[in-house]
């Protein structure tokens, strides 16, 4: 037995292993959703915006809003995303690659 590593290859991606076990798709949605859900906080934070104040710049209850900033609730639309990124000053950007 060599313990030689082999340059260059890095080996199977996680990807890869997501897709064969079927769960690449669901997988990503999540990482997506609590990396939105993340950068919503952050940004609340960082302009010290309450969660009472950011459900009144939103027009809804502060429950709503806790749902919206739970990353693991999916089902969140993109109208809700866009408009707690506008309440923040920022914008989403979506693409199709």
């Amino acid at each position: 037995m060599t313990d030689d590593i082999e340059r260059g290859k890095a080996g199977p991606l996680f990807e890869d292993f997501l897709k064969e076990q079927g769960s690449y798709e669901e997988s990503t949605e999540q990482a997506i959703k609590r990396v939105v859900a993340f950068q919503l906080k952050a940004a609340m934070k960082e302009q010290n915006i309450t969660k009472v104040e950011m459900a009144r710049r939103l027009e809804t209850s502060r429950s709503q809003l806790d749902r919206l900033l739970d990353p693991d609730n999916d089902g969140v639309t993109l109208g809700v995303l866009s408009r707690a990124a506008h309440a923040v000053g920022r914008t989403i950007k979506i693409e199709l690659i």
